[in-house]
């Protein structure tokens, strides 16, 4: 084929990979776990900030709801024209990166880094304190059980994407269901089966703008998860746009309608803040009673807050894709595995949330209050973003949709400034430190790439190829059929092969290298044999120092060391080989400028001696590294 020949994938290919991507109901479960379940701790939060106000500011429960859906509905038709706008995924950082730049796209990739990483360790503490609450002999080992579920999410995930998203599909339906459950019964009984139960401070707050905004901020983490659909757009089965633009929309429809349905009923009931239970308990049992379906209902919530976990795991793995193939990430982030699966990226998250448990101790009230501060900045980025992206196109109906986008970027930051002044002094100060260094190791990445790209000239048009006088160095240490195929493959690749051993200062090595220079000798394979004498019992010096006299010696000339190494046909055989080709080829590669190392791997069973010398595989592992390497 041609430079410049590109060979399409077949159908049977494209259909073949199509089928490990997303439905609709499947992106549902996959990636609005996060959304949906936080009508937990959403509500909750509004009521915590009111009760403050006692009696008087409870009543305020669900206007300050009815905002936060205002916002969700904004947020949610925002984010249906982003997927329009940007098939490929990304969300904020595609939209930042297009119309506000470089700084502000690697902001809001950097926001949305940390709060994946959050959301995936708060999604597996939360789930698992309301597992402790309910079998307390567990909670002295919350952080072992932490660390379980979320090496289960994360297997789940390296299974594949679409095989992960069945698995949660049938939790998601039935939370929806049993909070359907509550709401409706709540709504329908005339007086609770059992009353909450709940302490108002008897000194109570005056009911202000800023309490009201406070309120609003708190419950404003029932958004985050909100926008990784619209970062997941590649993962979705083709029409892929236009599903995830369904998966969004079912989104904003059930978790709009749960919040204003669980507001009706605080009030109803005059929930209120308890120690030892959730408002989303105290509700439950006041529709439908402590009976079998309260506790179903309550075990159902444990799992979802746990799963919920796995939008990180469909969001931030193609986030970190996006920035590897904008050179600022490394380019491993880049490469899919089978079942369309970022194996690095989920592997990644996974390792950085089992620290953030490890550390928290297993406590989400320890990681609350960084929490959703990363996602209202890629709210604001996008919003701000899509304003432009509009008065850019100005095509039909643009002053409309720029309107929605601004007023979404104006509530998101008025959001984002009350997280920030009322949680600094509890945690959000790391938040603020934390994502500048993201930005700032995007950045070094980057210029990484650029310095490496200038040294290879990359798209540029190298001079044309010259042939140059080449040196085969082999390192051997005695006779065996290994080293003849080291000495043949040596032979095949340079004109001018030399062999070398080394022979340390201690005088049973010296006879055992004077026997096998005697040996050599009887062998007469036409290659010279140097011994390298040397002091010390180390394998890496003495060839180093060679290499750079020879280097010295002809600049010019391209030298190349072969290791022979055996393939052990079994995984656990590779503990009872000495690792040589391995100590030898990083002492060549740091200690030498210009020379390549070549490792050849030979299977033992095809080293037979029955066996035909130009039948035995070589596997040569010295190539140029690259994003295609897996």
């Amino acid at each position: 084929m041609t430079v410049g020949d590109a060979t399409p994938h077949p159908p049977a290919a494209d259909d073949q990979e199509d089928k490990h991507r997303l439905t609709a109901l499947e992106g549902l479960a996959a990636l609005s776990l996060d959304a949906l379940s936080s009508v937990a701790y959403g509500p909750e939060a509004i009521v915590i900030v009111l009760a403050a106000a006692g009696t008087a500011g409870l009543a305020y429960t669900l206007p300050v709801t009815i905002a936060i859906v205002v916002l969700l509905a904004v947020l949610v038709i925002s984010y249906r024209q982003v997927i329009e706008a940007f098939p490929n995924g990304g969300g904020a950082y595609a939209v930042a990166k297009r119309h506000l730049g470089r700084n502000a796209s690697l902001l809001a990739g950097a926001s949305l880094t940390v709060d994946y990483i959050l959301n995936a360790a708060v999604g597996v503490s939360a789930g698992v304190e309301a597992l402790t609450s309910a079998f307390p002999a567990l909670y002295p080992d919350r952080v072992w059980v932490c660390l379980g579920v979320l090496a289960a999410i994360t297997a789940a995930n390296m299974w594949g994407v679409a095989e992960s998203a069945r698995l949660f599909i049938l939790p998601t339906l039935l939370f929806i269901l049993a909070i359907a459950v509550v709401i409706v019964a709540g709504l329908l009984r005339s007086h609770p089966v059992v009353a909450p139960v709940g302490h108002l401070p008897q000194v109570a707050e005056s009911v202000g703008i800023l309490l009201l905004l406070k309120a609003f901020a708190s419950g404003c983490s029932a958004l985050t998860g909100v926008e990784a659909i619209a970062n997941a757009v590649p993962q979705f089965r083709q029409p892929r746009a236009r599903r995830a633009q369904h998966t969004e929309m079912m989104l904003g429809i059930i978790l709009g309608l749960m919040l204003i349905g669980i507001a009706l009923l605080i009030r109803k009931f005059h929930a209120t803040p308890a120690p030892t239970e959730t408002t989303l308990a105290q509700l439950t049992a006041a529709s439908v009673g402590h009976n079998i379906v309260f506790y179903a209902i309550q075990l159902i919530t444990t799992v979802l807050l746990a799963l919920a976990a796995n939008t990180s795991f469909g969001g931030l793995p193609v986030l970190a894709s996006l920035l590897a193939r904008d050179n600022f990430l490394p380019h491993m982030f880049a490469l899919k595995g089978e079942r369309s699966v970022f194996r690095y990226g989920v592997g990644v998250l996974a390792v950085a949330a089992a620290g953030l448990l490890v550390v928290s101790k297993g406590s989400t009230q320890a990681l609350v209050p960084v929490f959703a501060i990363g996602v209202f900045v890629g709210f604001t980025l996008s919003q701000t973003g899509m304003v432009r992206h509009w008065h850019e196109q100005h095509g039909p109906g643009w002053a409309g949709r720029a309107f929605i986008n601004g007023l979404g970027a104006v509530l998101t930051t008025v959001a984002l400034a009350i997280e920030l002044v009322s949680k600094f002094t509890e945690g959000a100060w790391l938040v603020v430190l934390v994502i500048p260094l993201f930005v700032l190791l995007f950045h070094r990445i980057h210029r990484a790439y650029e310095e490496i790209g200038e040294l290879l000239e990359l798209g540029k048009t190298p001079d044309p190829p010259e042939r140059t006088a080449a040196l085969a160095v082999v390192p051997v240490r005695g006779m065996s059929r290994l080293t003849r195929e080291a000495i043949s493959a040596a032979l095949s690749l340079a004109d001018d092969v030399v062999a070398v051993t080394i022979c340390y200062h201690d005088p049973e090595d010296e006879q055992a290298t004077a026997s096998f220079r005697a040996q050599w000798e009887e062998w007469d394979p036409g290659v010279p044999l140097i011994t390298l004498h040397t002091v010390h019992r180390s394998l890496g010096p003495p060839v180093v120092e060679y290499l750079r006299a020879l280097e010295e010696e002809d600049p010019h000339r391209r030298v190349v060391v072969v290791i022979p190494e055996v393939q052990p046909e079994h995984w656990w055989r590779w503990f009872l080989h000495n690792q040589r080709g391995f100590v030898l080829s990083r002492a060549i590669t740091t200690g030498t400028i210009n020379v390549v190392v070549c490792r050849l791997r030979f299977r033992l069973r095809h080293l037979a001696p029955d066996e035909d010398p130009g039948d035995v595989p070589v596997s040569p592992s010295a190539t140029t590294p690259g994003p295609a390497h897996r």
